[in-house]
């Protein structure tokens, strides 16, 4: 009796042990994305699951609503791509995703979650020109928790000595500081990458991702994340994400153990690109000069990824929109944009828009020619094979020739001339008031630098990017006139903001300790800027600009139905008298115009520019 008994009980415990041993050969490390949404647009979704021999099983999903579309496998056996079908009505919740082996035995279970989305999520309106972007290097802007400067595992440490190390700047530093942007009068706010970057050293700009799904623990989590765009959305501020779809970090987890052997690009042997961009517009351009620009990695700590692979191209998208819902972005400023190839750019832009209709991508094409530019834009009748849905691009050819215009001796072809004719290739762009417009970026010299640290000059640029068409963008610290002794030193360009950390002698949160002229230009860019907020003629009215003369002035007009608003530059040492007789089709009606800056009141008959200073001249 006691025998029998014996044997079941043996039986049964050598059962679970095999079972055990089993489930021990397997073992899912990552599900991705995260969790789910209902109601998406697109009822597909990709999971890619990855974990130890995790490719030899086979998925279930008993959920309604949720169905298994195809299973991919890959050559790799640590990899399982799944695609689902979420129909329409599928309630939110979670669900086990069974996994099976080649008994049709359960080894493994993944709980997945479908979350409720938030109410008017597909609608959600992106930055537009009535927005200005303010844009922070995360790491140089504030430290609000320096318990997260060096975390264990991550090998770049803190070291506010190094231009090039990291400072300990974090989401928490931004969150403790939205009023001054608010106050300051900007609606938007992009910040440099904030994902994991796990790199060994100058991990700070945040370019080189090692994990999609994870904000970098030295900036914060995702929860803070999240937070610094509720808190911003609070005060009116839109967040905007930098996003980069054409390359990874190379010491990103799956580089040690890639899906696919095509996964990147040249992965045995480096290729560089050779940044020829317009190899892709060129009608004369050689297959081989094309191919280089868009597998070749951008340097070498960043592998170019191949979005030939569908695997990687929908890994990518479903990532972004993951983004997009789970932090409630209005925007996104995508990084290298045409280095993906047009293929890809296509796919990736158009699948956004469809689920977001009136958001709003803005592509880093670095270009000086509009018609380049212009091809990539939404909506373009320019020749071209492929089909774009990008909204926006930063306006490279405008801020090149804002440049040129302030600090060129005024001449036939040169001077306020440059900026004026750049602006009259606008006939190419779908939407040329969807462009951003800017003085500098995190990418060169600092603008007081360009204007060779000319006051005056500086307050006329900025005084056009506030009342020029398009969105305008300021880089952190512009408006205190930060700028860099070493020309082109992106460390050195990426300058800690004053007042960002306790031990600062100055503080731009404040203003102790800042110069007088700092606190002028602070103050002038303040007043611009709070003014445009409130008058949709800047934002949305029409603009009329008159070619310059060569004599130092340019001027031109925003107008709506409501209100005309004339903006004059006077670049010379002496002041000028403005004949405006010229200007009768926008002036018919009116005698007077009131400057925004001083408050002054000016008689349009007798109206004279101080020297080397700019108008801008309500009308009455």
């Amino acid at each position: 009796m006691k025998l029998n008994i014996r044997l079941p009980l043996l039986s049964l415990l050598l059962m679970l042990l095999t079972n055990i041993a089993v489930a021990q050969n397997y073992q899912i490390e990552r599900v991705e994305p995260l969790h789910w949404w209902v109601g998406m647009e697109n009822p597909e979704l990709q999971l890619m699951i990855y974990g130890d021999n995790i490719g030899s099983l086979t998925p279930k999903i008993d959920y309604e609503g949720v169905s298994i579309k195809r299973i991919q496998k890959v050559e790799n056996d640590n990899y399982l791509f799944i695609y689902l079908n979420v129909a329409p009505g599928t309630k939110a919740g979670s669900f086990d995703i069974q996994l099976l082996d080649a008994n049709n035995q359960p080894v493994l279970n993944y709980s997945y979650t479908l979350k409720e989305r938030e109410e008017n999520s597909a609608h959600r309106r992106g930055v537009n020109s009535s927005d200005v972007l303010y844009l922070v290097t995360p790491d140089r802007f504030a430290n609000g928790n320096p318990d997260n400067d060096n975390v264990e595992g991550y090998a770049d440490k803190k070291d506010r000595s190094d231009d090039y190390g990291r400072h300990g700047g974090d989401i928490q530093g931004i969150i403790n500081h939205l009023e001054y942007i608010e106050e300051m009068g900007f609606t938007a706010l992009w910040l440099n990458p904030v994902l994991e970057n796990a790199m060994d050293e100058s991990s700070y700009h945040g370019y080189a991702t090692t994990d999609y799904y994870k904000v970098d623990p030295r900036f914060g989590s995702n929860r803070l994340y999240k937070k610094l765009s509720n808190e911003a959305e609070k005060r009116g501020i839109k967040l905007i994400m930098d996003m980069i779809m054409n390359h990874s970090g190379s010491n990103h987890w799956w580089m040690q153990d890639p899906p696919t052997s095509d996964w990147v690009h040249y992965p045995e042997e480096y290729q560089n690109t050779n940044h020829r961009r317009t190899t892709l517009h060129d009608p004369y351009a050689s297959d081989i000069d094309k191919k280089q620009f868009t597998d070749g990695w951008f340097v070498k700590a960043m592998p170019d990824l191949n979005q030939d692979n569908p695997l990687l191209a929908d890994y990518l998208i479903y990532n972004s929109l993951w983004w997009i819902e789970y932090a409630g972005l209005r925007g996104i400023r995508h990084d290298t944009h045409p280095y993906a190839g047009e293929e890809f750019m296509s796919e990736w832009t158009c699948r956004v828009m469809e689920e977001y209709p009136n958001f709003n991508i803005v592509g880093e094409e670095w270009g000086v020619n509009p018609l380049i530019l212009a091809k990539w834009q939404r909506g373009s009748k320019m020749p071209t094979d492929f089909k774009s849905c990008l909204p926006s691009l930063m306006d490279f050819p405008l801020q090149v020739s804002l440049i040129e215009s302030l600090v060129e001796e005024e001449n036939w072809d040169s001077g306020f001339i440059d900026v004026y004719e750049t602006l009259t290739f606008d006939y190419a762009y779908p939407a040329p008031n969807n462009l951003v417009i800017f003085p500098d970026n995190h990418d060169m010299d600092r603008f007081y630098r360009q204007v060779n640290n000319d006051f005056d000059l500086y307050k006329m640029g900025l005084t056009y990017v506030m009342t020029m068409r398009g969105i305008p963008q300021f880089y952190y610290g512009t408006e205190l006139l930060m700028s860099n002794e070493k020309s082109h030193d992106h460390g050195e360009i990426r300058e800690d903001f004053p007042g960002g950390w306790a031990s600062d002698r100055s503080n731009a949160f404040t203003g102790e300790g800042l110069t007088d002229k700092q606190k002028e230009a602070k103050t002038f860019v303040k007043k611009l800027l709070n003014w445009r907020k409130d008058n949709p003629v800047i934002h949305n009215g029409q603009l009329m600009q008159y070619t310059p003369n060569h004599d130092g002035l340019y001027i031109y007009f925003r107008y709506n139905e409501q209100k005309t608003v004339m903006v004059i530059f006077n670049k010379n040492e002496k002041e000028m008298k403005i004949d405006t007789k010229r200007f009768y089709e926008r002036l018919d009606g009116y005698r007077q115009g009131k400057d925004v800056i001083t408050g002054n009141t000016y008689s349009l008959d007798n109206l004279v520019v101080p020297k080397r200073s700019a108008f801008v001249l309500e009308l009455k």
